[in-house]
Parts: C-alpha cells; structure tokens; sequence
C-alpha cells in the first residue's frame, strides 16, 4: 500500500520499504536523525512537471528548479541532467547550481537583498551571466546596472510584479501583497520604464512574478497572472519570456484540499493565450513539488512518557532538524519504520529541544513505540534541511541518498 505523498513508500511484513528497498536494512548502521532521498521520486516528479507543461503547449518551457528548497548536491545533479534550471537566491546557492553544472543560462537569481559580490559573482560566472536577475526594488535595479557597467558588462533582468493578491497560505510564505517585501509595484515599474539612465548597463528580457508558497487555490494565481500580463502587453516591449513562479501546493495531509498540476498548467496555458497571440517562453521555479515527497526525516525513540491523559513518544530528531512543524504548524505524516501488534493511541511526537514547540505530531494515533524503535516524518524533502540548524549546540543533521539501483550516496 502507498502511504503519505511518497509514491515509493510502502510496509510489507510491517516493514517500512522506499523504492521497494527495506529501510532498515539499509540504514541500519546509520545514526539517527538525519535525512534520507529518492532519487526516483524526484525524476517523477520533474518529469511530471516538464510533460504537463508541454502537454498544454508552453513554449520551450524552462524549469528553474528553487534550490532553498532542497540543495543536496546529488539531488541538484539528477535534476541537472533531467534539463532543470535553477532559481537561487543567494551567491551560496550560486555557486552550488555551478557545482551540480547547471548552466549559468539556465539560472535566474531572485530575491530582494542581493549583494553587490553576489551580482558580481553572477554577471563573471559566464561571458553573458547568468539568464536573468529577477529585480525586486528600483534599488536594486540601480546596483545591478552599477555593478553591469564596472564589469562593461550588460545584465539581463526581469522586473517582478508585486500583483498586490492575498492567498490561501501561512502568513509567512505568502508574497504576493501589498505589503510584504517582494517585488515592484505596477506604478514603479511603468515609471522606472521611462528613465533611460536605468537602462544603459542592462538588458530587459522578461518579467515575473510569484505570490507566495504551498498554494492550494489558484484563484490568487489567475487574478496575479492576469495582471502580469496586461503589464507586459502594456509596457510595449518585447520580452523574452515571463516567469510565473512557483509555489504549487503538495498534500500533506489526505484531507488536504489542493489543486492537481494539471489545473495549473491548464490555468497559465489558458491565461497566456487569453492575451499573447504567440506565447511567450514561460519560466517556472518549482521547488517543494519537485522534492516534498522525495524525503523522510529517520529518527530514533529515546524513551516514552505518560503524563496523566498524554502520551508523549520522545526522539531524538528535533525542531533544529526539521521546523515545519514548530514553525508553521505543518501536518507530516509519522510512521514506524518497523510496526509492533498492539493497540494505536492517541500521541505526542517530540524532540529533546528545550522548546515547547519542538514537537512532530499532536494526538497523532500511532501503535506501541519503544526505546530504540525508529520512525520516519513523512514528506521533508522540502524546506528541511535548508532551514535546519544548530540550536542546542546539536550537531547539523546528516543527508543520504538512494539512487536508482539501491545504492546510498552521502
């Protein structure tokens, strides 16, 4: 049977197997925590993507895979070699897509606090830089015009459009409204437009947008896409493509209502064609759809603990390692790796971080647990170990990898 959002994941003989490859046998001498891949699960998922947008007839579509979601170096390659892109928003993250060898052509830089070094380390990386600075400020547009001129280089940006929508997700992934910190407004695009001294050192070769993260509705995505393009139409020049973002919703949770890629490709292909008489090239930057479903977070049981009605089940992973959880209430799945008889009960998951808010799971009905028994947290390809720590002076969390033929890369 499948479980979670995982393709590849399935118990047989209450075994917990991934890619049909029993996961205690091959992590059995591995330390817990740490972070375990599916190189398969991340090839579906690309080739899904890719196959969708062809199928609805986007143009040359250019898949610029969102490194902050997850920037495992083997990952980045098997994408690299599917055709992917790479959108980053840091030199860091730069260097890392040059080190999987993504062409730089293939790399567009978003982000509102690009750093002079970093847009230097951008425009050097090839004889034309990268493929396009996805501008958030006029001041940025100032430095990267500056920086262009120092290097008798010329940029090529996309200015992005802050569409000014609100959507259904966490406060903290939506990007899209008026007031939060990404993008231009429509106003300061059209009079940035008119000053030619903005435009000496720098080449406008698109425009985009993205409105926010784990997006279950696409009604915000219409109404933002809409709008981005009638500016481009308004604006009358011809680009050379539009960037519409990422940002497409996972399930989670099973109960989770979520719109399928196939409604999405079918909204922006249905939008472009509303307006461009011949489409433009379309630039994507999926990250969590990509590898959300690709990872399990392996912990170990330290111990259990029952305080009156509450039965904690304490591991030894914590809020440091993964913080969806703690950070944004998020739902995962948690599993035995290996299934004891017994009756379920309502339990707490948590971590040994001195934090009230380190916990994986609440009332989460679970069968019996004990010391030394291993469980996975469901679906943490995305966003996990990009955003764990040390907090608790713990040791940073260790990745693998498991390839198509079973093999485990560090």
């Amino acid at each position: 049977m499948n479980i979670t959002n995982h393709q590849s994941l399935s118990y047989k003989r209450n075994k917990l197997f991934i890619d049909n490859h029993c996961i205690n046998s091959i992590t059995k001498d591995i330390k817990t925590p740490f972070y375990l891949y599916s190189v398969k699960a991340i090839e579906n998922n690309y080739l899904n993507f890719s196959k969708e947008a062809i199928k609805n007839k986007l143009h040359n579509p250019l898949i610029c895979y969102a490194l902050k979601a997850n920037s495992n170096i083997h990952l980045l390659k098997v994408l690299k070699k599917l055709g992917a892109g790479a959108d980053i928003v840091s030199g860091r993250e730069l260097k890392q897509a040059l080190k999987a060898k993504i062409s730089p052509q293939k790399i567009v830089f978003s982000g509102v606090g690009k750093k002079e070094e970093e847009i230097t380390l951008a425009l050097n990386c090839h004889k034309e830089g990268i493929y396009s600075f996805n501008v958030e400020s006029i001041e940025e547009l100032e430095m990267i015009g500056k920086v262009a001129k120092s290097l008798n280089k010329q940029a090529r940006v996309a200015l992005r459009l802050n569409p000014q929508v609100n959507v259904k997700t966490h406060k903290h992934i939506s990007t899209g409204g008026k007031s939060h910190k990404f993008g231009i407004l429509k106003e300061d695009i059209e009079a940035a437009l008119k000053k030619k001294k903005l435009w000496k050192n720098i080449n406008l070769i698109g425009m985009s947008t993205h409105i926010g993260s784990q997006l279950t509705c696409l009604k915000a995505t219409e109404k933002a896409l809409n709008e981005l393009s009638k500016l481009c139409l308004s604006i009358g020049h011809n680009l050379e493509f539009i960037d519409v973002g990422g940002g497409l919703g996972v399930p989670y949770n099973h109960d989770q209502p979520l719109s399928s890629l196939s409604d999405y490709m079918k909204l922006v292909s249905k939008v472009f064609k509303r307006y461009f008489k011949e489409m433009p090239r379309i630039v994507f930057e999926p990250g969590r759809y990509i590898v959300a479903n690709s990872g399990l977070l392996i912990t170990e049981v330290i111990r259990t603990k029952k305080s009156a009605d509450n039965k904690f089940i304490i591991v030894d992973g914590g809020m440091n390692d993964f913080v969806r959880s703690s950070l944004y209430g998020a739902y995962h799945h948690v599993l035995p790796v290996s299934k004891r008889s017994g009756k379920r009960s309502p339990c707490h998951v948590v971590g040994p971080i001195c934090e009230t808010a380190d916990s994986f799971a609440s009332y989460r009905e679970l069968p019996p647990l004990k010391s030394r028994d291993r469980v996975c947290i469901g679906d943490v390809g995305a966003y996990g170990h990009t955003m764990s720590s040390t907090y608790n002076m713990r040791e940073k969390v260790k990745e693998y990898v498991i390839d198509l033929d079973g093999k485990l890369l560090k």
